[in-house]
């Protein structure tokens, strides 16, 4: 049949049925060969229907068992002559972009009665799919749920288009939508007209009416078919009723729904005839086009009806061959067609403006084809295949890129904005046809530019790219916004005839998903042809970014019209809404049963499922697990390849679905671990755990798995702990692959980057374990050692790896050893099994002081002793930690030591071994001062461990003079002098522990002074100053074995042989400063007379008395003691020093005495005026029997200016008597208040204590008996003489000088 896709085989019905054979049986519609869950019923006197005449389910499931077992040992052959070419191209071999999946198991239905796919279409969440037998399959994704299933044409159905197109969102709960009801089975089936009959539907019929599929806005959609027995079928999904069937009379090659058709009841079609026809009102039922001028001949019952309702054909383009494409733009404002001639495109009447109402259905492109011989002979066999390109669905290539863009200035970004407003208003369209692909912008209608200035167009049609292909374009679609996805049928080259024969692979990445396999039946053809390609170009380089082989099902028998490619676009939010109504209708659930569907995971990744009792009860989880239930007893599945996100791409064959999409990491993953590239594949599972997350996810739902609430329970319950175990998942898998990884590199060789892949990969204590003992089984420690852990694992790793590997190099590395133990931690390992090593290579002597390693002396010795300290101190065995570090000569550790650990004691055994800590071998080439530096630190120590008694200064002395060590015997009695070791303390307890440090040292006085008198003549002089505990005589040995002659000048002077002291100054000396210094210090006349006649004959003495003698002695004395003619040098500048010393010393003298006596006489006065005044007393009557006498000083007058002289006393504060209760108005004596008839003499003081004079004279005379004769003195007879008082107060004057007896107290205390 020309044009049309080749038949299956010979089960097919229609095999060799003529154009006009399939156009008179589409009168009586067959009954489709469908499950049990397709839906039936009065289409308008359409009949549709299920179950009869169909083939079992044993005969159908043996005949793909046989053709299986055909396929596999076809496959079998393939695979052997394949492996060579894989091998040759090894190097070259990359990963494919897509994966694949077969889904031809899910579509089990549509294959019964040995039928196939002619052609199929998928849209939102529905697959379309016609078949050879004339049946329509709509079936409901991801879920594979068959929606409908009705027999529309008697022939092959060569195209489907539903309108709207892509189907619309479904925004709102489709609960609320009532549902289709079927009509009574005693009710008419339609209501077209009165008076036609109906036949009345059986009860099984009006049993099947009752599953109808949901009116939802997903599924309020209409499917327009096409067939090569000349009819077209336009059916509603929802409304079994809303149906018509169309004959033109000649095979319909392809149709096209308007995008609007449900208002405006308006189609394109065409076929054979060449005919472009447009359709419009077509009637429900059976219709006979009026273009075929048969219009009043339709038979049947609805003959009555074409009269009054036949519907409107016009033929918009007729006469260029046959037209085997037609699709309707998707803004519904252009219609592109193909015919033999080339590619039209028209503009429609959909959303024209009433000014441009003459510009519908105006063609306004045309591209011919390529006029080539081939193209003459196959223009009319090749089916073009034509795609309008939904910008918005397209994805970007780079998506990652998106959130690095550029900010851009205000001017470009209006520019930008511009352009893209601009771009929405053109409409791409891409075409394939033959070997040819175009790219079409397709620009809206207006107003001309430059030599169509003025002219007024519908649009304009604009080539942008033309490609050329090496095959025959079966499909054809935009991937990215740069790569366009082809499904390519490659015809075999007349060379490789033969080997095609014998089952080569197709070029590029082969993906078997069904084998080929020969027919059952019918006639054998010659089976050359190759299996179809799914490629990836890139429009920019118009390169192959990637090529797939696809091995399908009897593909050597299949041409390039049977292959049909479909894309889905990514899941979005919107698209995902959309697949939610039918769905959530079709199970009676609310939405989360589509989230179960879509996603499984979701089930167990939000909250819907550990909601309580009280929450939405559309949500429960128990509603949830029902409905999976319910979906799985329908016979829903979801393909996990359906689930991811991203582009979906189906192939379909007369015989086989494959379902392409993008490969994700876990894929990538798979790939990797395929070949072996265990690196990579451990490094992606690093940077992207996400990619474990499918071991925490349910399995799909399928028809083989029950859930009962209860697993769903028991699933819920491990929520927490599955979502948890992505990271666990994704280390175990990283664990698992690390070891695959670790085996390769191992098995081949390489050592070096197994250790250093250990480090990276292994996480566990027995992997490390496992792995350290086979790298020290092949003795490569140096490969793995680097990368052992550091620190302690948890759980942590057997210290017994540890203590091998340190044993290994303590054998055969030692400077290794070292670095292991300073790089790891004590706590990694058993210390003792380590020290008791180490103490072994020292008690055996493998290693010596004296031992030579590597050209150095001792290294190994030194290594080993350092390792051994400091596993001591890590063990707390400080003490033998700091016996290894004073062998070693490590002051600096064994001083850090001794100051944390209080450790002074541990070292009095051996004190001059500390004291040479810093002091090398050669230290008779060192100086005093670098000696002195050495010992610095290790001196302060002792002495400051000598004030806290832990290390006495006897010891330290002793140890040090048996080696006769001086030098360090001298620091360290210097350091105790000055008090070294407590320079750290202040004020007064510095000054106290200094002078009891000092006191230290005169236990050694006599070594002290030897020892100072040799190594620091300062320092002895002091110490001859301040101590008495040595001995004069050894001292004077000493100072004179020196010649120390100021030491020896004080130690004669302190012993009172002062002349023999002045000997020396002046004799041994000549310091005639000095001289004249000791004279005045001992201030002696002998001693001076000693001096002057000593100097009397040396002129330069002479002149030294003159001018520093000063006023020590007679300067008149001094000068007639000068001999007669005696020349001495600066005499006049000697006399004249001391004449003006003399006036000097004179008016000061003078001063002074001025000064004093002036402050004598005003002290004078102050006395003789305090001596006249008296003392005021203040007396208050408080009560009958109470006065309050208080005392109070008066100002003192002195001279004649009345001058105020404050005595300092506070007469307002009178401090209480010790141990007395006194107040104002009592007596300072026996503290009983004074009353207003007192008859004793009171006697009040300045500072305000007032007395009875009786107690007053027992206070200040204790012991003696009171003079009675003072305390009654003054009485009645002489109480007014003036005489008698003034004896009086002349003799109790006399007693009680003193003053104030209490004050006085006070002051003492």
């Amino acid at each position: 049949m020309t044009g049309s896709s080749p038949q299956p085989g010979d089960n097919d019905p229609h095999h060799g049925k003529s154009p006009t054979e399939s156009s008179s049986a589409g009168v009586a519609l067959k009954h489709p060969p469908a499950s049990d869950a397709t839906t039936t019923g009065p289409m308008g006197g359409l009949r549709v229907n299920t179950g009869a005449g169909a083939t079992s389910d044993d005969e159908t499931d043996d005949t793909l068992e046989q053709s299986s077992d055909e396929d596999g040992e076809r496959e079998e052959e393939g695979e052997e002559e394949a492996e060579e070419g894989e091998e040759e191209s090894e190097d070259e071999d990359e990963e494919p972009k897509l994966k694949y999946a077969r889904l031809t198991q899910h579509l089990g239905p549509l294959y019964r009665n040995g039928d196939a796919t002619s052609t199929f279409l998928v849209a939102g969440d529905k697959q379309i799919i016609g078949t050879h037998n004339g049946n329509i399959h709509v079936i409901q994704l991801p879920v594979f749920q068959p929606l409908r299933v009705y027999h529309a044409h008697s022939a092959s159905v060569t195209a489907v288009s539903i309108s709207p197109y892509p189907p619309p969102l479904s925004t709102l709960r489709p609960d609320a939508t009532p549902k289709a009801t079927p009509s009574s089975p005693r009710r008419p089936g339609s209501s077209i007209g009165e008076g036609h009959v109906v036949p009345t539907p059986s009860p099984r019929r009006a049993t099947q009416l009752q599953n109808t599929v949901p009116n939802t806005p997903s599924n309020n959609i209409y499917i327009a078919t096409s067939s090569m027995d000349g009819n077209v079928c336009v059916q509603s999904l929802v409304d079994v009723k809303d149906v018509s069937l169309r004959n033109f009379a000649r095979p319909i090659q392809a149709v096209a729904l308007s995008p609007d058709y449900k208002h405006d009841k308006t189609y394109l079609s065409g076929g054979l005839s060449g005919q472009l026809i447009l359709t419009t009102g077509a009637p429900l039922g059976r219709s006979t086009a009026t273009t075929t001028g048969a219009a009043a001949q339709a038979a049947g019952w609805l003959g009555g009806m074409v009269g009054a309702s036949t519907g409107k054909d016009t033929v918009l383009h007729s006469g260029e061959g046959t037209i085997n494409t037609i699709k309707w733009s998707l803004s519904g404002k252009y219609v592109v067609w193909l015919n033999e001639h080339g590619i039209k495109i028209m503009r429609t009447k959909l959303h024209l403006e009433s000014a441009d109402a003459d510009d519908a259905w105006k063609r306004i492109g045309h591209i011919d084809r390529p006029q080539t011989a081939e193209w003459e002979t196959m223009a009319s066999v090749w089916k073009g295949r034509a795609e309008w390109i939904d910008e918005q669905a397209v994805e970007p290539d780079e998506p990652e890129k998106e959130s690095h863009e550029v900010l851009l200035s205000p001017a470009a970004e209006r520019l930008k904005q511009q352009q893209v407003k601009h771009s929405k208003t053109i409409e791409r369209l891409l075409v394939g046809w033959g070997g040819t692909i175009w790219i079409i912008h397709v620009h809206p209608g207006g107003v001309g530019v430059g030599k169509h200035a003025g002219e007024k167009s519908a649009g304009r049609a604009e080539i942008v790219k033309l490609l050329r292909m090496d095959c025959i374009i079966s499909g054809i679609s935009l991937y990215t916004q740069n790569l366009i996805l082809v499904l390519a049928y490659c015809l075999p080259d007349d060379d490789d005839a033969n080997e095609q024969d014998d089952g080569t692979a197709a070029r590029g990445h082969k993906h078997t998903l069904s084998s080929g396999s020969e027919p059952s039946g019918g006639i054998r053809r010659r089976q050359n042809n190759q299996p179809p390609e799914l490629r990836l170009i890139d429009l920019t380089s118009q390169a192959e970014v990637d090529k797939d082989g696809l091995t399908l099902s009897r593909f050597e028998r299949l041409s390039s019209n049977d292959y049909h490619l479909g894309v889905l676009p990514a899941q979005t939010v919107a698209a995902a809404a959309s697949s939610r109504g039918a769905l959530e209708t079709l199970a009676g659930l609310g939405t989360e049963m589509l989230n179960a569907a879509l996603n499984p995971i979701s089930l167990f990744s939000s909250g819907a499922s550990i909601r309580s009792k009280d929450s939405n009860e559309g949500t429960s989880p128990v509603k949830i697990a029902a409905a999976s239930a319910l979906l799985r007893s329908k016979g829903g599945s979801v393909h996990p390849n359906l689930t991811k996100p991203g582009v979906k791409i189906f192939i379909h064959s007369p015989y086989d679905c494959i379902l392409a999409t993008r490969r994700d990491l876990g894929d990538h993953l798979s790939w990797l671990l395929e070949r072996q590239q265990y690196q990579q594949a451990w490094e992606l599972v690093n940077e992207h755990p996400e990619i474990m997350s499918t071991a925490v996810d349910t399995s799909p739902l399928s028809p083989d798995h029950t859930q009962t609430t209860d697993d769903f329970y028991d699933e819920t319950a491990s929520l927490a702990e599955g979502m948890q175990s992505m990271y666990s998942a994704a280390e175990k898998e990283k664990r698992r692959i690390g070891e695959l990884w670790l085996q390769e590199l191992v098995e081949g060789g390489d050592w070096v980057r197994a250790g250093q892949t250990c480090g990276k990969v292994l996480g566990t204590p027995d992997r490390w374990e496992k792995w350290v003992w086979t790298f020290a089984g092949a003795n490569k420690f140096d490969e793995i050692v680097n990368h052992i852990p550091t620190e302690r694992t948890r759980p942590p790793i057997p210290g017994t790896i540890y203590e091998v590997v340190l044993g290994h190099y303590l054998e055969t590395s030692k400077p290794q050893f070292r670095e292991l133990l300073e790089r790891w931690s004590p706590d990694l390992f058993e210390i003792t099994t380590i020290t008791t090593a180490l103490e072994n290579q020292l008690n055996y002597r493998e290693v010596r002081e004296d031992s030579v390693d590597d050209g150095e002396v001792g290294r190994d010795w030194r290594i080993v002793m350092e390792s051994l300290a400091k596993l001591h101190e890590a063990n707390g065995r400080n003490r033998e930690a700091l016996k290894c570090y004073i062998k070693l000569q490590d002051a600096d550790n064994a001083m850090r030591l001794i100051k944390d650990g209080h450790l002074a004691d541990a070292v009095a055994d051996d004190i001059p071994s500390f004291l040479t800590l810093r002091v090398h071998q050669g230290q008779a080439k060192m100086s005093n001062d670098e000696l002195e530096q050495a010992t610095h630190e290790a001196i302060t120590l002792l002495v400051d461990e000598a004030q806290h008694g832990l290390v006495k200064p006897d010891v330290v002395v002793e140890q040090l003079q048996e080696k006769k060590l001086d030098l360090y015997t001298f620091f360290y009695l210097r350091g105790l002098w000055r008090g070294q070791g407590i320079h750290e303390h202040s004020g007064e307890s510095r000054a106290r522990l200094v002078t009891d440090s000092q006191s230290l040292v005169d236990n050694f006085a006599d070594l002290a002074v030897h020892l100072f008198a040799k190594y620091d003549q300062g320092l002895l002089m002091s110490f001859l100053k301040t101590s008495t505990a040595y001995a004069f005589e050894e001292a004077v040995k000493e100072c004179d074995r020196y010649d120390y002659i100021p030491e020896l000048v004080y130690l004669y002077s302190k012993t009172g042989q002062m002349k023999r002291a002045l000997t020396l100054i002046i004799e041994r000396l000549g310091d005639v400063s000095r001289a004249i210094a000791f004279a005045k210090e001992q201030d002696d006349p002998d001693l001076w007379e000693d001096l002057l006649e000593y100097s009397m004959d040396k002129p330069r003495f002479i002149r030294g008395l003159l001018e520093e003698v000063g006023t020590a002695i007679n300067p008149i004395t001094l000068v007639r003691r000068i001999p007669e003619g005696l020349e001495i040098d600066g005499l006049r500048e000697g006399l004249k020093h001391i004449m003006k010393e003399h006036d000097i010393q004179h008016s000061i003298s003078s001063g002074v005495a001025k000064v004093l006596r002036s402050e004598v006489a005003a002290a004078q006065n102050l006395l003789r005026s305090g001596q006249r005044k008296g003392v005021k007393f203040e007396v208050v009557v408080k009560g009958g029997d109470h006065v309050d006498v208080k005392a109070k000083d008066v100002p003192t007058v002195v001279g004649e200016k009345h001058e105020v002289v404050d005595d300092g006393v506070d007469n307002e504060e009178v401090p209480k008597p010790p141990g007395k209760k006194w107040a104002p108005g009592h007596c300072a004596g026996c503290c009983e208040a004074f009353t207003e008839w007192e008859m004793e003499t009171l006697v009040g003081f300045a500072c305000g204590h007032v007395y009875h004079l009786s107690h007053l004279l027992e206070k200040m005379h204790p012991g003696e008996r009171v003079d009675q004769s003072l305390v009654n003195a003054v009485g009645e007879s002489v109480s007014h003489r003036i005489g008698a008082k003034v004896t009086h107060a002349m003799l109790l004057r006399d007693k009680i000088a003193g003053g104030c007896p209490v004050c006085k107290e006070a002051e003492e205390t």
